[in-house]
């Protein structure tokens, strides 16, 4: 039995567990050695005023080549942590000076011990000037041997503007060579996540903020590799969004804010499970299951639904209440082993089915790469009976 073998027969099944009120949740996992990669292990410090400063590893796509599990976290240091007031939602929140994100491929062989590979997808205009601002949040989708990676670029300074945000390409064949394809850039959006029902039949999850939309392709898969090409196709399904509206965000607390999809949908006997984020009031109740007094007024939380297999845009369930929720020191509030930079953050980016094992990689507090895990039968099983 290989090293990730290994690893997944350890990781945990997931538990359901009853509310006070009588509700009953589904609770993800937690590796017991999270997180799995800090700024440290990768050199992401400096020294500033004569104290150490620590960088941020998050948000890592994921997928399998060769066996090895590859990560492709969002990496970046030499920042400035400020305070903003965030007109939008009426609250002073995080934010940084000097932010330029770049994405860095780690490997493993168990899945939990990483090590880089030394290629670098640069957001800073130096392999193009499509965007200068960074590059974040890659998700990784494998197709025919070759790897989309599909992440965020950033056109404005992070925290300083809005329509920003452009959905960036790339593929990749080995993870050491990988090949820059352009921006979708007639509108703002991020998250995008192909979806591949076949050949011909290609969908796009987007984000418009605030919901979830899933489009299909006319074009497929040279929809994605050639978007300046594609700019009319693109235009198209941003002026009919409405059309393509999958989930939409309010209609729970701990959604209320925004929702956004996660890691590539997974394929299971069932239909396409979509693990997604969502970010709202997580109450009371729930947190208190995770051993937390009080609530969180402003959380990420990792949700799910399940998509038919043969019309992805159709919603066959999904869950009520968070499937996970920030409640670690390195997810919520920081400690002194393990400051955060933005508080109660659980995103979701990758994911990777392997023996009946869902394994989950995760950012925490903008900061860290979190690993969560779960027997998908057993969610599915409750997703059926409690959503």
């Amino acid at each position: 039995m290989n090293g990730l073998d290994l690893t997944v027969q350890r990781l945990g099944e997931g538990q359901v567990s009853k509310l006070k009120s009588g509700k009953f949740i589904f609770k993800l996992s937690s590796y017991e050695g999270n997180p799995i990669v800090k700024p440290q292990d990768l050199g992401l410090t400096w020294r500033k005023n004569g104290r150490e400063e620590v960088g941020a590893v998050f948000n890592p796509g994921a997928t399998l080549h060769n066996d090895r599990v590859i990560l492709a976290p969002r990496c970046h240091m030499n920042y400035e942590k400020i305070k903003i007031f965030d007109e939008k939602l009426g609250i002073e929140r995080a934010a940084f000076e000097n932010y330029i994100s770049e994405i860095w491929i780690l490997s493993s062989s168990d899945g939990v011990n990483f090590e880089r590979l030394g290629s670098v997808i640069k957001g800073d205009g130096s392999q193009h000037r499509d965007f200068i601002y960074g590059i974040e949040d890659i998700r990784i989708v494998n197709y025919k041997g070759e790897y989309l990676l599909v992440g965020c670029g950033k056109i404005k300074p992070p925290f300083k503007g809005e329509n920003a945000d452009r959905v960036a390409i790339y593929t990749t064949r080995d993870f050491k060579e990988i090949v820059y394809h352009g921006i979708i850039s007639c509108f703002d959006s991020r998250n995008a996540v192909p979806l591949f029902l076949s050949e011909n039949e290609v969908y796009m999850f987007l984000r418009f903020h605030p919901h979830i939309y899933l489009a299909p392709l006319e074009d497929g898969v040279k929809q994605i590799l050639y978007p300046k090409e594609h700019e009319k196709e693109w235009m198209r399904i941003y002026e009919n969004k409405d059309k393509f509206l999958l989930l939409k965000a309010g209609e729970f607390l701990h959604e209320r804010e925004k929702i956004g999809p996660g890691p590539p949908p997974i394929k299971t006997s069932e239909g396409w499970l979509l693990i997604y984020h969502a970010v709202g009031t997580i109450n009371r109740e729930i947190c208190n299951e995770y051993g937390l007094e009080g609530e969180i007024g402003r959380g990420y939380s990792v949700c799910a639904a399940l998509l038919d297999a043969e019309d992805p845009q159709k919603i066959i369930c999904k869950t009520r209440t968070p499937l996970y929720i920030p409640s670690r020191p390195y997810e919520l509030r920081g400690d002194k082993n393990y400051p955060v930079d933005v508080p109660a953050v659980v995103f979701p980016t990758g994911a990777i089915l392997r023996n009946d094992k869902l394994l989950l990689y995760c950012g925490a507090g903008d900061k860290y790469v979190i690993l969560l895990s779960c027997n998908v039968k057993l969610l599915l099983d409750y997703m059926f009976e409690q959503s």
